[in-house]
């Protein structure tokens, strides 16, 4: 097992570099009921950096595996309003809310895939007010992962649960830099190349991208005035956070009604505890008009039907394929880690801070410049070392963006 002062450590860069927890400021945490161990490291280190107050939910993956089975249909579609309250109180109050993701990816596999979309709306509806704290960055947030039996043993299927975990955490330790003397000090050096390769890409100012690879020729507009992020970002407070560890992508918002053409996905996604792969969406004036599943069709097409704006696109995102994580040559069946292996966009909900004046305009307004809205924001990965991506210019001429699944030009 991973020692504890590497967990330690670990819990300290979620703390400082993730939500960078700042003295008096409270402290909201979701965990699995696997990782308390790990959890009460955590929550003892933010109580030693000042915070006024910290609150874990917990989560049980067999408790949610029964609630399914066995919960009537009214309160499958039915969010409590005391979670509502819960969310809201922290996040009106200015908390930093740190999420440690474990899911097992076959969890709910065998479950009615209708029963858990009632449950995401349901879920998705009643905390909107709380993911515009999130989406907007009102807030500092920060999601890492924790490796838990099940799904370090669907990773590596060969070993015991116990080898299996050991080295599940060697993987995260490596690819969130806490292998590092000071993974403080190493992520402060990744932020800065993350910034200088947006900072490229914003000085480019492509009116449109497009892909090419196996199964993909797709065509993504850009708005006028997006915005490419990456890596860290800066709250409405003005406190520098990494929303995502790991993360290696830099990324954008397209425009809702320009997206043509189709995709192919190149890894599995695990939405709501059951697993799609191998599937294509074919788009037409940025809506989803077509699509197939090898495995999970069911699940794709609940995700799609979720509302009007679950069919179009809100992200789009660049990922080298030499990144740590497609270097490990492992697939993780967590959004988290995978999205950070490949090129990727997301169903759904686009984050206004990625336009120019966003996080400031009403919903209306951000309608009219593009900007997808939904109660998804669902990413998946469409990269490869096959992928061939070009960035048109307003003038009409073409930059080659990657080439073989990587940049194609210096992005240093």
């Amino acid at each position: 097992m991973v020692s504890k002062q590497t967990q330690e450590k670990y819990a300290e860069l979620a703390l400082k570099t993730g939500v960078n927890l700042q003295k008096d400021q409270a402290l909201m945490i979701n965990a699995p009921i696997e990782g308390a161990d790990f959890t009460r490291i955590v929550v003892r280190k933010a109580y030693e950096l000042d915070a006024k107050d910290v609150h874990v939910s917990w989560g049980d993956d067999a408790l949610t595996k029964l609630y399914y089975e066995n919960a009537p249909d009214e309160v499958i579609a039915d969010y409590p309003e005391w979670k509502v309250k819960l969310h809201d109180t922290y996040a009106e109050d200015g908390a930093a809310v740190l999420e440690i993701r474990s899911t097992n990816p076959d969890l709910l596999k065998d479950i009615d895939p209708s029963r858990v979309a009632k449950a995401s709306k349901a879920g998705a509806q009643a905390l909107r007010n709380f993911q515009q704290y999130i989406m907007n960055d009102r807030i500092t947030w920060s999601i890492i992962s924790i490796p838990t039996g099940d799904w370090a043993q669907k990773i590596f299927p060969n070993k015991s649960k116990e080898d299996a975990i050991e080295s599940l955490w060697d993987t995260i330790v490596k690819i969130v830099r806490v292998d590092n003397d000071n993974p403080i000090a190493a992520w402060e050096e990744h932020n800065a190349a993350l910034i200088t390769a947006r900072k490229k890409l914003n000085k480019k100012n492509y009116q449109k991208l497009i892909y090419k690879a196996p199964g993909t020729d797709l065509e993504i507009a850009l708005p006028k005035g997006h915005i490419w992020k990456g890596g860290s970002a800066i709250s409405e407070k003005g406190i520098t956070f990494n929303p995502n560890m790991p993360t290696e992508e830099v990324f954008t918002l397209p425009h809702k009604y320009g997206v043509n053409g189709t995709v192919s996905s190149t890894k599995p996604l695990n939405y709501g505890g059951s697993l799609i792969d191998n599937f294509t969406l074919t788009f037409k004036d940025g809506k989803v008009v077509d699509f197939k599943a090898e495995q999970g069709e069911d699940t794709l097409k609940h995700l799609l039907d979720t509302d009007e704006g679950s069919r179009r696109l809100g992200e789009v995102a660049l990922v080298p394929h030499e990144s740590p994580v497609s270097q490990s040559g492992l697939i993780f069946y967590n959004t988290l880690f995978d999205e950070n292996a490949s090129c990727h966009i997301a169903l759904g909900k686009a984050y206004p801070t990625n336009l120019e004046g966003g996080a400031d305009m009403s919903e209306e307004e951000l309608d009219q410049h593009g900007v997808n809205d939904s109660l998804n924001h669902v990413d998946f990965m469409i990269g490869s070392e096959k992928l061939d991506i070009d960035g048109v210019k307003e003038d009409g001429t073409t930059d080659a963006v990657f080439r073989h699944g990587t940049w194609a030009f210096d992005m240093k």
